[in-house]
């Protein structure tokens, strides 16, 4: 028998795949690192090189972001936006998927077919008709009442928010709950148990991983999002994306450099410390929603 000489399909390919993630996850880790040094350095540090470890934690620059840049107010209002949005979502998209996934009615097939299709459709692309009916209705708020009431309103882009994210929302529960047996709710049934008793007690704690999924990939989506909020909030009440975009704008030109990084740090640091608390859990919702039984 002659040795094999050389290295082996597999071995090369599992080589190249290995080398891949590293590379990206290298791609990833210097950027977000370099901004948290940054976001600790004294401004005279930014003169030198831009690679050099920081003298010290100048943790002033995140009291200026949260204190003179009002960096505060909007974190309070992204929080607030991005709970209420969570929410709302939740309290619409869980009944309407498991209904959709677990029964056939009269128009079902059509409901599904139309949340499906709002898959395609991308929401940047009509925040103007957004705007145009929120408007409209401010118009006439005004001519009742004699105060606006729909835009500058943190509310309505919670509402918003949650709007444009069903069509996500319902595919991922629904291929979730089509993947559990019947089994479970023919037993509650047995024991007396109504259709909503069945969905919160039985199916909503065996969907808890697919339910972790939607939170984290929403949270990221409401937590990052900046087109609609500018489009929708002209006033103060700004989220923290426009008033990181607004931030860089003035310190860029007060080369105010610190400063502008510890907000960055803001914006990132809540998203980093919710993956890693869910991560397991994401990979599991992930994983289990395409297994039949």
């Amino acid at each position: 028998m002659k040795k094999q000489k050389g290295m082996s399909a597999e071995t090369a390919y599992r080589l190249f795949i290995y080398v891949a993630l590293i590379t990206l996850a290298i791609s990833i880790i210097i950027p977000v690192a370099w901004v948290f040094l940054a976001s600790v350095k004294e401004n005279s540090e930014f003169y030198g090189s831009p690679w050099a470890m920081p003298k010290g934690f100048y943790f002033q620059n995140f009291i200026d972001a949260l204190e003179k840049a009002n960096m505060g107010t909007y974190m309070f209002n992204s929080i607030f936006v991005t709970a209420l949005a969570l929410l709302i979502l939740l309290i619409v998209a869980l009944p309407a998927a498991y209904v959709l996934a677990r029964y056939t009615f009269k128009g079902s097939r059509f409901m599904n077919s139309l949340f499906k299709a709002g898959l395609f459709i991308n929401v940047n692309y009509i925040v103007v008709p957004i705007f145009l009916m929120l408007l409209n209705g401010d118009t006439f708020f005004r001519s009742q009442f004699g105060d606006s009431f729909l835009l500058d309103n943190l509310f309505i882009l919670a509402v918003v928010y949650a709007a444009t994210a069903l069509p996500f929302t319902i595919y991922l529960l629904s291929s979730y709950f089509q993947s559990l047996p019947s089994t479970y709710e023919e037993a509650a049934f047995v024991d007396g148990a109504g259709y909503f008793k069945t969905m919160v007690k039985i199916m909503l704690p065996m969907a808890r991983p697919s339910i972790i999924a939607i939170i984290l990939f929403n949270f990221l989506a409401f937590w990052n999002e900046y087109i609609i909020a500018l489009t929708l909030i002209p006033g103060p009440n700004k989220t923290l994306p426009v008033g990181l975009m607004n931030l860089m704008a003035a310190q860029k030109s007060a080369a105010n450099y610190g400063q502008m990084y510890a907000g960055m740090v803001l914006v990132m640091l809540p998203t980093l410390i919710l993956y890693i608390i869910v991560q397991k859990k994401l990979t599991q919702g992930m994983t289990l929603g395409g297994l039949k039984d």
